[in-house]
């Protein structure tokens, strides 16, 4: 893999490169702004020539070109060091880092500011998710974010970008800015509606065998005497084993299967063919995005607005699934006076969610089956017609047919439309403000910001269920919901400074004051027992009374204020020396410590501002930086508190208990810090039409906040300390080449390309190693000494580093249970974009590389012991079926070498469960893959109607694309799924249980402006 996608980047590069210097180079026009102004930490636009960090600009049609649920995916590959992690689920949360994992236990998400307002990002989704088990993916915050209203994002990369953002600016900042409308009399208006119809990926789903039926031993029938006719019937499938090692099929022989079993169905008690059935991956169907905004601006000399609103609908692949997303904008500012300016900006978003998909291992979550326990002679269009004939739970996976019990698995038809979820947020943030114009270089912002969201989410399921949900109620039905309020509000003031000292020297700087509230206050709840009344869904509808396990009830507050200042003294446009200085108090520390300082500081040196000529080398730039950025904790991890237990019996004056949290809080916490060093090299030539930014970093977070193991004799197995480092270094690269500009014709390539490496320099306490998520015996997390993806479990043992096999023919597994047998984190990212025109018409395309990264499959660890896939069954190399006895010829032979180091020659059996592929015949490492890949991400094909052939006066541009998303896999190595696929945002990487398929998407938009 690493010479395919290493050779990918070189041949497209090296072959640009040729082009160049093959042409000879007369355009005069700029095409890349070098040296445009940028948007920076607080919303200041400085010029970029300016900055002594290292920041990206994304334009807002690069963005919106294709829509998304969640903005977040359509910057995936756009950015060097921005590494962007999807769900693989309709509308789920994704993550977003910039420079690797910073801290152990908090977020490492990137900060996104819009306008200036700071929106919470957060995606509240239950605990334990991350680790696997089951939850439904509620997205993040960016999901409420309108494409269409984005005119640019900046990406503020290192401390020294963010230093000003405080505590948060620790993990790298976003800057949205928005559209806005124009000092024009005339009302323009535009509107933009585009259509994207998606197809499952079949790369991404599993490959199924065809062959035999259900069972874990051979046998797929039990015996009984299942008509009442007085005579033992032989071939009743046993429809408990949700494993497929059974029986050959035969369309000669009669069996009574599931639909044979059931008295409401018209085939009760007739023997069908015992053939295989329609596989799982039929019930994945079409998807459809539709997306339609309109947008009104204008203003005059002293003032500007815009107002907006965009309709988002779409459809998922599988049946009752939808986002239903509405959002309303409006900006505006006005000149009160020559020195007065009043500013303001709102936006309204409804999203409602209904059937979002279950992920982890849970049986509500469709693919922990479809990848993992199947019977592969269930027929998936016979389940549907089981269910749209009775509205039952005739599931294929009953205990036997006279109890006809549920086993672990629903009708996934009766899933679909019965154990469904929704969720309706109403979201509104936005700012408000003044600028005043003290004097010539002085000037003041008073602002305030707020972002503030109400949500209740719901899930259902129904009586006649399998055993489960929330609490194990026997199929006896059950209701949650939590009904959450989230805000933030921010307070700015802030002094603005621009004077120039002489023709020589500018100072450009700012000091002011931030004071900021966050809180989540809320409640939720979840029957207890089950549901008295079958479909009605209420938390008063509950078969025994609540009790303190049932009920939750939250009011979490935090309160930040800061002091800070920044200063950038230029000489000549050419040499600049930046500074800055901050001070935070947090309610989250203790009073002792609850203030800490950070700095940061940085220069550039413009040295293209030295030579006389400059047609070769147009702009040259070297910039270097130092900061120190602290960072705080969550609220409410200084004090113990007591937690409610239910009383033993509801009977009058036996008094409740109460209990401590197993993890001690601590009243001396001490907030994190960052150091971070970096440096960069920014050129142009050839006026512009080869350009690259370079950057080198090297930053390590000290005295992280964790929780470490203590003496059990104190009452608690852990306590909340200052007790870890990590240590991240890299390199990010972007190069932009334009092999061809003449009038009439364009092609611009730009790559991106990062590394990061990540190494975890102390954790306190007698155990090396901070566990981010477990599955079963697999963990992945911190490991002193390596990186912040280390994947632990079972390996393989090794001699002359072959992999040793013994007598049995299956791999011997080694004695540690916990060896390190992969790295998450990938070794590097790149890509490369794309973009043609030709007059009116253009066509640009982005491929999108990762190289290492691995990933542990539960599902092809499950898969492979169950019978599933088409690796066990089939025929060997002898040409007998591989699932024939050893003794018969069957089996296998797995390479590797015997305990003498001779060649593996033993066979080893595929005939059940325990063969030598599977989750039970060999070490966790058979099953972690290399998560490398090469993608085709977005293609968009657009062509710009001239307005002279529109005949229409009114219209003063329109342009028609043809688009497509996630178009290609064109390599991977992780069989049957997207290395992508993870399991939501947070810490833990490495992981996939029940991963979700990938859609291509294609369609059309239509842009016009009046």
């Amino acid at each position: 893999m690493k010479k395919l996608t290493t050779s990918v980047l070189a041949v497209v590069l090296s072959s640009s490169f040729a082009v160049v210097s093959a042409q000879t180079v007369q355009d005069t026009a700029k095409t890349q702004d070098i040296e445009g102004v940028v948007v920076t930490a607080l919303g200041i636009k400085r010029e970029k020539r300016a900055l002594g960090y290292s920041t990206t600009e994304v334009k807002g049609d690069q963005v919106s070109s294709v829509p998304v649920a969640n903005v977040s995916d359509a910057l995936a590959g756009q950015v060097a060091g921005l590494n962007i992690q999807q769900s693989g689920t309709m509308g789920g949360s994704t993550n977003m880092v910039i420079r690797g994992i910073k801290s152990l236990t908090s977020s490492n998400q990137v900060l996104v500011v819009v306008d200036g307002v700071p929106i919470n990002n957060d995606t509240y989704n239950q605990a334990g998710m991350q680790s696997g088990q089951g939850s439904y993916d509620y997205s993040n915050g960016m999901a409420d974010l309108n494409p269409n209203d984005i005119e640019s994002v900046n990406v503020l990369k290192g401390a020294a970008a963010s230093a000003l953002y405080g505590s948060r600016g620790m993990n790298g900042v976003l800057m949205i800015t928005t559209k806005k409308g124009k000092r024009t009399k005339k009302i323009g208006v535009e509107f933009n509606s585009a259509l994207t119809l998606g197809t499952v990926d079949k790369t991404t789903l599993p490959k199924y065998q065809h062959e035999y039926g259900g069972g874990y031993t051979g046998s797929s029938f039990y015996s009984g005497d299942i008509n009442g006719d007085g005579t033992v019937d032989n071939n009743i499938v046993y429809t408990y084993d949700d494993a497929s090692f059974g029986t050959a099929f035969n369309p000669n022989m009669m069996v009574y299967n599931w639909d044979s079993q059931y008295p409401q169905l018209p085939g009760y008690l007739k023997p069908t063919p015992w053939v295989a059935g329609k596989d799982p991956n039929s019930v994945w169907g079409p998807s459809a995005t539709y997306q339609n905004s309109v947008a009104f601006s204008g203003g005059n000399e002293n003032g500007r607005f815009r107002l907006g609103y965009t309709n988002f609908n779409q459809d998922g692949g599988l049946p009752n699934m939808s986002i239903r997303r509405n959002t309303i904008d409006f900006t505006a500012d006005y000149n009160l006076t020559d020195k007065l300016n009043v500013f303001g900006s709102i936006t309204y978003t409804n999203t409602r969610g209904k059937g979002r998909i279950y992920t982890g291992y849970e049986s509500r979550n469709p693919m922990q089956g479809f990848r993992q326990w199947w019977n592969m002679s269930v027929d998936l269009e016979k389940q549907k017609q089981a269910y749209l004939m009775t509205g039952q739970n005739l599931t294929w996976n009953i205990k036997d047919y006279e109890s006809q019990a549920v086993g672990y698995t629903d009708n996934f038809y009766f899933n679909r439309y019965e154990n469904f979820q929704t969720d309706n947020r109403n979201r509104y943030f936005g700012n408000f403000g003044l600028n005043y114009k003290l004097t010539n270089w002085l000037s003041f912002m008073g602002r305030y910001t707020f972002d503030v969201y109400d949500e209740l989410q719901e899930e259902r399921v129904a009586i006649g269920s399998s055993d489960q949900g929330r609490l194990s109620n026997g199929g006896n039905g059950e209701y949650y919901f939590r009904d959450q309020r989230v805000y933030e509000m921010n307070y700015d003031a802030i002094f603005n400074v621009d004077k120039d000292f002489g023709d020589n020297f500018n100072l450009n700087g700012n000091f002011g004051f931030n004071y900021r509230r966050n809180g989540r206050v809320g409640n939720s709840a979840v029957t207890n027992g089950g549901l008295k009344v079958p479909g009605l869904y209420s938390i008063t509808n509950t078969a025994e009374p609540l009790t303190e396990n049932n009920l939750s009830q939250f009011d979490i507050k935090k309160s930040v204020d800061g002091l800070f200042a920044q200063a950038s003294l230029g000489y000549k446009k050419m040499l600049y020396l930046d500074g800055s200085v901050r001070t935070d108090r947090s309610s989250a520390l203790p009073t002792d410590n609850m203030r800490y300082w950070y700095y940061s500081g940085a220069t550039s040196f413009v040295f293209s501002e030295l030579f006389a000529n400059k047609d070769i080398v147009n702009f040259g730039k070297v910039r270097f930086n130092y900061a120190k950025v602290g960072n705080d904790t969550g609220a409410y991890q200084l004090y113990n508190t007591y937690t409610f237990i239910p009383a033993i019996s509801t009977e009058a004056g036996n008094a409740f208990g109460a209990s401590l949290p197993q993890v001690t809080n601590n009243p001396n916490l001490r907030a994190e810090f960052m150091h971070e060093l970096e440096a960069g090299l920014e050129m142009a030539f050839l006026k512009n039409r080869i350009s690259f930014d370079l950057s080198v970093y090297k930053q390590k977070t000290e005295d992280l906040i964790t929780p470490t193991d203590i003496s059990s004799g104190s009452g608690f197995t852990g306590m909340w300390v200052n007790s870890g480092d990590i240590e991240n270094k890299g390199i990010e690269a972007r190069l932009t080449v334009v092999p061809f500009k003449t009038k009439d014709f364009s092609w611009e390539l730009t790559a991106n390309w990062s590394k990061n490496k990540s190494k975890v320099t102390r954790i306190n306490g007698d155990i090396p190693f901070l566990e981010f998520a477990s599955m079963w015996n697999v963990t992945s997390g911190a490991l002193l000494g390596e990186s912040t993806g280390t994947i632990r479990g079972t390996n393989y043992v090794y001699l002359n580093g072959e992999r040793v096999v013994g007598a049995n023919g299956k791999y011997l597994i080694s004695d540690d249970p916990q060896e390190v047998i992969g790295d998450a984190v990938p070794d590097w990212r790149g890509s490369v974009m794309n973009t043609l025109r030709y007059k009116n018409l253009s066509l640009s395309f982005l491929i999108d590389v990762k190289q290492g990264g691995d990933v542990y499959s539960q599902d092809m660890a499950f898969g492979l012991a169950t019978g599933l896939y088409a690796e066990t069954a089939g025929l060997n190399e002898l040409g007998n079926p591989v699932r024939n006895t050893v003794a018969n010829g069957g089996g296998i032979i797995l390479p590797g070498v015997k305990a003498d180091g001779s060649p593996n020659t033993t066979r080893t059996q595929m005939s059940n469960y325990t063969n030598g592929l599977g989750y039970y015949g060999g070490p966790e490492a058979m099953h972690v893959y290399d998560g490398s890949f090469v993608k085709l991400r977005n293609v968009t094909i657009s062509y710009r109607f001239p307005k002279e052939t529109l005949g229409l006066s009114f219209i003063d541009s329109m342009t028609l694309s043809l688009i497509g998303r996630n178009l290609w896999i064109i390599h991977k190595n992780v069989p049957y799924a997207d290395p992508e696929a993870g399991l939501g945002a947070g810490n833990a990487i490495g992981f996939q249980n029940g991963a979700h398929p990938t859609f291509r998407e294609f369609g059309a938009s239509l842009k016009v402006e009046f």
